[in-house]
């Protein structure tokens, strides 16, 4: 069938997934396969003394073990980021090698690899693998390290910083607070969270005896530029010497877009072995060393006029590297968020300060929206403590600083140009949807039951793909009168093989039951920039439209030919091609029957301008003051994402994004014992993920405001609702704790500490 833009055809994938037909990493098999399991560190911080393997190698069906010195000619598995301190000097780097050296750095730190003919055997010689480690002083968070005479972890790092970055104009911030009326000032602290991912990570390897070619089938993000750093920077071989395949992938989140140890192992091993390898890990490892999210600590003031106008913000952050810099770890809070603090408000002047902080815990990177959700939650929260301490409402302080109609594109202090915006309609639709007006009745009612109520806002603007930005999308017709479409983005969940069949679809009019996406394969996708950044339907999407444009001009030639008339006289239109001097015509599959491989096309698409898209998000929660179960009653989502290619797929990203932020602001919360830098949350039983039952009806609203720079005139949508999530729920918490005294608490406001927050108050008002 066909479908335009702007239509929500069931998703193509779905039958595949849904029926147990999907093919994940952990699928892959092959003949002779062998398998590899991975050596911890039971410490955070100490001194590798020795290794003793003589037993682990004698047992049963074990092939190979590896330490530091099989692989100490590999290259260390790199972090990308190029970071300017503030005194013009360049940030600090983390050595890692894929097998601790003679250090570990936190709790799973990979000592050695062990292969043995199948899986229980490699788990059993791992265990038989002693490892005599000198435990040494470890940092469990970002402000242990921090801390004056911390223990310093790194030589070439004083007082355990990788960076020290800021961003904007400080003396014009300084002035501004020296003129205010009033300052509004907060600490916030956006708590550490697991991606966990579905499907947890894995690795499987083989290499082909006759050519030495590698190829590794692993779960990520963006084939294309795995291969290079996997290839060229750590394996130091011609990437070309290297596929990588990417089947279905269980969530990724940005977790997925890294570089970890046991992809070099499986590598290593199929080499030295001449037999394929695999390694799947358990949710243990996923919780142990899958790169974390969050993990900051902020102090921040916003500057205010007697009318409630924002002179200024700044703000001043710790941010956890964790113990090693993972690919894009330093570049979260400064060049991915760091420059979106304020929002969408019209602030004259910003300045902001970062810390990057080492410590002895798992490394810390991207994760869903990589910076804007801690940059947002920093700025709606001061905007929401400001309001209540100015005593204007939660939206007449929004709407007094929201930029003009005129205004846009508006340039902010930090360099963000916001093309468009339509901030004041997007409120004042979602207040309609929230039923605003109706909240104090609601609020009566739940205060009649015992409970308490509160209302959070939780505006946000988000920057997606950045700017000068490219995508490839390479057409090949088939026989069948089918096309293969071949993007270098990669799904996780997200429905781009029916948003990709749908515009292809759109623009040449084929069936999309005739188009098949292709993904994740080196040898069939030559370039790519992978997933990440809401960035895929965006840039993907444009060079599909322009591979389109390439087949219709490469057409036209060829129909003339055959129709007898000139290029000059042949139209497209509705799949039809049509000689204007004539009542002759040729549909699209006419010509690709006839024409077939002469038609495919090679096609790039470069993004000059990021997109902004922005949304109100309105959370109403009940607080049982007997029991301190938060519950989120009602919740609007009003989004500007341009122009919707899908609307379904569309209101799923937001369910989803929805979910992360919630599970963040009232469950989800990585913990490391202080004395020992042991996870304590590293299992399901102690991690607590939201469950249907946490989650509420979602009322989804989308107000369209196109984008001018891109063909298809969308804004990015993939993060968005984690983005405006936490703010909205965390606000509302906050705002329900207001009205007994409560003023500030951190997440995740579990049970147990609203309780206690609400008791602690009873206990200081019976005094």
């Amino acid at each position: 069938m066909k479908f335009g833009k702007g239509q929500s055809p069931r998703r193509l994938e779905d039958l595949r997934l849904i029926t147990g037909q999907g093919r994940y990493t952990d699928d892959v098999q092959m003949d002779g396969m062998v398998y590899l399991a991975t050596v911890r560190s039971p410490y955070a911080h100490g001194k590798i003394l020795s290794i003793d393997a003589d037993d682990a190698r004698e047992m049963d069906g074990v092939l190979a073990i590896y330490t530091y010195e099989n692989i100490k000619d590999y290259g260390d598995i790199p972090c990308i980021t190029d970071i300017d301190n503030i005194d013009g000097t360049k940030q600090h780097y983390t050595p890692r090698p894929c097998l601790a050296k003679d250090k570990v750095m936190f709790v799973g730190d990979p000592v050695a690899f062990v292969v043995a003919e199948n899986r229980q055997a490699a788990r059993d010689a791992a265990e038989a693998v002693m490892v005599d480690i000198e435990e040494l002083p470890a940092l469990h968070s970002v402000m242990a390290a921090a801390e004056a005479g911390a223990t310093q972890l790194w030589e070439h790092m004083p007082e355990n910083k990788v960076f020290d970055w800021a961003a904007g104009d400080k003396e014009a911030v300084d002035a501004a607070f020296a003129q205010a009326a009033h300052i509004t000032s907060l600490e916030v602290v956006n708590n550490r969270v697991a991606p966990s991912a579905m499907e947890n990570r894995a690795a499987a390897a083989h290499m082909d005896p006759e050519t030495s070619k590698l190829t590794l089938y692993i779960g990520c993000q963006g084939v294309n530029a795995l291969q290079g750093m996997i290839g060229g920077m750590v394996m130091k071989m011609d990437p070309a010497d290297l596929r990588i395949v990417t089947r279905d992938v269980g969530g990724g989140f940005g977790m997925k877009f890294f570089i970890y140890p046991e992809y070099i192992g499986v590598l290593h091993a199929t080499k030295h072995l001449g037999r394929p390898v695999k390694w799947t890990g358990d949710r243990s490892d996923s919780f142990m060393t899958d790169a974390h999210g969050r993990d900051l600590v902020t102090t921040a003031e916003m500057a205010f006029d007697a009318n409630g106008k924002i002179l200024a913000m700044r703000a001043e952050t710790h941010a956890n590297m964790g113990a090693y810099l993972s690919a894009f770890g330093a570049g979260v809070q400064t060049q991915a968020g760091g420059l979106m603090i304020g929002g969408m408000y019209a602030i004259p002047a910003l300045y902001n300060r970062v810390y990057g902080m080492v410590t002895n815990t798992a490394p810390v990177d991207a994760y869903r929206g990589a910076g804007r959700p801690e940059a947002t939650y920093m700025t709606e929260r001061l905007i929401d403590r400001g309001a209540r301490e100015l005593g204007l409402s939660l939206d007449e302080i929004r709407y007094r600083n929201f930029p003009g109609a005129g205004d846009f594109p508006y340039t902010t202090p930090l360099g963000q140009v916001y093309d468009t915006g339509e901030f004041a309609a997007v409120l004042d639709l979602g207040k309609d949807k929230a039923d605003w007006s109706g909240y104090e009745a609601r609020k009566a009612a739940s205060e009649a039951k015992g409970m308490l109520r509160g209302r959070g806002l939780g505006f946000y603007i988000e920057i997606t793909s950045f700017g000068n930005d490219d995508e490839w999308c390479d057409l090949e017709f088939r026989d069948d009168g089918g096309v293969d479409l071949m993007v270098g983005t990669q799904a996780s969940g997200q429905g781009h093989e029916t948003a990709y069949a749908q515009i292809l679809s759109s623009e040449l009019d084929l069936s999309m039951d005739q188009i098949r996406v292709i993904q994740g394969d080196t040898d069939r996708v030559k370039n790519g920039g992978g997933t990440g950044g809401s960035r895929s339907i965006h840039i993907g999407g444009g060079a599909v439209i322009e591979a389109a444009k390439q087949v219709r001009a490469k057409a036209i030639p060829m129909v003339a030919k055959m129709l007898e008339t000139e290029e000059s006289d042949i139209t497209f239109e509705d799949g039809i091609f049509r000689a204007g001097n004539s009542n002759q015509t040729m549909t699209i599959e006419d010509a690709v029957s006839n024409f077939g491989p002469d038609l495919n096309v090679n096609a790039k698409y470069t993004s000059e301008h990021p997109t902004y898209p922005n949304g109100c998000h309105i959370c109403e929660v009940e607080i049982d003051r007997e029991t301190g179960v938060v519950r989120v009653d009602r919740y609007t989502a009003v989004d500007d994402f341009g122009k919707l290619l899908n609307p379904m797929l569309v209101e799923g990203q937001v369910h989803g994004g929805i979910a992360q932020g919630l599970g963040q602001a009232l469950l989800e919360q990585c913990v490391y014992e202080e004395e020992t830098g042991q996870l304590l949350t590293g299992s399901f039983m102690d991690y607590c993920m939201p469950r249907a039952d946490d989650m509420p009806f979602v009322e989804f609203a989308n107000l369209e405001v196109p984008n001018p720079n891109n063909p298809l005139g969308v804004k990015g949508c993939g993060e968005a609702g984690t983005i405006g999530a936490k703010p909205a729920v965390a606000n509302a918490v906050l705002d329900a704790l207001a009205s007994v005294g409560v003023e500030n608490a951190q997440m995740p406001f579990t049970p147990q500490k609203v309780w206690s927050l609400i008791h602690e108050q009873d206990v200081v008002a019976a005094e």
